[in-house]
């Protein structure tokens, strides 16, 4: 089965796949279960040209006596354990069973085996094996059935989100792409579509142009992260599933009663998890899609009442986020809401009470206290990181000097959560790179709780950074 990873990793060299294929052999001894070489046509994949005939030794047993053979140490090198295929299978007298062995032949059996089934067994007998299409691995088909001269690099893995596998082959695979996708398809039970991420990036939104390979042309998903359901058309908005981690790890910085402004936030990975943890949110994405689905996250994650969903200009976003909190204030932090099981049990015992003839206690809305609502964004979250870096500048003089009560407010800046690329593989060179291009921007030097988190290598000269900081005052206080 391919590898389900975000990345595309690439098959081992010929000489480690002889090796594998030695060790695959000498662990089954003389059965050679490779598939056969390809001789079909290449502009398709022949499934008929994939069969193997096997023969093997088979021990006769009473049916009180396979669970002693299957655990007698003799035998432990000696029995069958071939990937979908049963080491005991019924006889065809109906009355014994058949335990399978590794070899092809008695005389190959070896000594301390063929004692130990003498003496416990009622005698041998052979047994025929019909390897086919569907016992191998996709690994195994595509090596198989690839010209040589492309076996070693063959694409052997791809991402998940939702029902959608999507690559990104390389340019000499892309005469096999149908069959590369077909091969995924039929291997792998969740998927119902392929794709192939094509170079092109949408400029403005930052999506890739994809191309189907196999399956159903249905690029709307629902993929589950975090507790968190996430429906989203694929084609039309960036997601990308190894950031898993990193979504989960800054969330969990984040306190349940703080206002975070999402700069970037996608359809909802960052914001949606922070809302069901509690935290207020204000959540921006310039792409209409993006938004869109963001919204509808946002509802079916039950998180309305705490997130607020823009598609603006991220500059813009970060200009009027203070103000917009501070004007339209969150209500307080009250604690974790009920959970759907929760709910539901609560409808329960209210239903009891109507058929008893109970009374109902009114539902109570909790009283807000305006001296806690929540009007001071503690957090700026930017998960662009091909581009973040050139909107800090947005955030010089976003707190006017001449308001006092807003300025006591945040005597306390905000934190900023910026991810970025470097090209410096060495971590005091990346962190030195990216510190220098956040300076400048910022207009000053950062004083105050800097830490960088190495998120993922991009590609062999490209590392993804989240450098998180509190916002100086130096910069953000706008001078009267």
């Amino acid at each position: 089965m391919f590898l389900s990873a975000v990345r595309l990793p690439r098959l081992p060299s010929a000489c480690a796949i002889r090796k594998s294929l030695s060790g695959l052999m000498s662990r089954h001894l003389y059965l050679d279960v490779e598939p056969p070489v390809y001789t079909g046509p290449r502009d398709r994949l022949d499934k008929d040209a994939f069969q193997k005939h096997l023969s093997v030794v088979a021990a006769r047993v009473r049916p009180e006596k396979v669970g002693t053979f299957l655990k007698a140490a003799p035998l432990k090198e000696a029995l069958l354990d071939l990937p979908k295929i049963r080491t005991v299978v019924p006889d065809d007298d109906g009355t014994n069973r058949l335990v399978l062995l590794r070899m092809g032949k008695e005389s190959e059996i070896p000594a301390g085996a063929l004692e130990f089934i003498r003496k416990e067994g009622s005698g041998f007998t052979n047994y025929d094996i019909d390897l086919k299409y569907d016992y191998w691995t996709a690994e195994e088909i595509l090596h198989a059935f690839l010209p040589e001269e492309l076996r070693e690099g063959a694409p052997t893995g791809f991402a998940m989100v939702g029902h959608i596998a999507h690559l990104n082959l390389n340019s000499e695979y892309l005469p096999y792409k149908h069959i590369i996708g077909q091969l995924i398809l039929d291997k792998n039970n969740r998927v119902e579509t392929v794709v192939n991420k094509l170079n092109n990036i949408n400029a403005q939104f930052r999506f890739f142009d994809m191309e189907l390979l196999a399956g159903k042309p249905e690029y709307i998903v629902e993929h589950h992260e975090s507790d968190c359901r996430f429906t989203f058309d694929f084609t039309k908005v960036y997601w990308n599933s190894r950031l898993h981690t990193e979504h989960e790890r800054l969330v969990q910085t984040f306190m349940p009663e703080e206002v975070v402004a999402d700069v970037m936030a996608g359809v909802g990975p960052f914001a949606v998890p922070a809302a069901k943890k509690g935290c207020a949110v204000l959540a921006n994405d310039l792409n209409p899609e993006s938004a869109k689905y963001l919204s509808i996250n946002v509802t079916n994650n039950r998180v309305t009442d705490l997130v607020r969903v823009f598609c603006e200009d991220g500059r813009e976003f970060i200009q009027k986020s203070i103000e917009r909190v501070w004007n339209a204030p969150f209500d307080p932090y009250t604690g974790p809401k009920l959970s759907r099981v929760q709910e539901e049990k609560e409808r329960k015992r209210i239903q009891k009470l109507q058929a008893e003839g109970k009374p109902v206690p009114a539902p109570t809305k909790a009283e807000v206290d305006p001296a806690h609502v929540r009007r001071r964004v503690s957090h700026f979250v930017m998960n662009l990181p091909d581009s973040a870096i050139t909107f800090l500048d947005a955030f010089r003089g976003i707190i006017p000097e001449g308001d006092s009560e807003l300025r006591k407010a945040y005597e306390l800046m905000p934190m900023i959560h910026c991810h970025c690329f470097t090209r410096e593989l060495e971590q005091d060179k990346a962190e030195a790179d990216i510190r220098g291009r956040v300076e400048e921007k910022i207009g000053c030097s950062l004083t105050d709780e800097v830490s960088y988190h190495h998120v993922r290598s991009v590609a062999p000269s490209k590392e993804m950074y989240c450098i998180s900081f509190r916002l100086p005052a130096e910069a953000a206080v706008r001078k009267a």
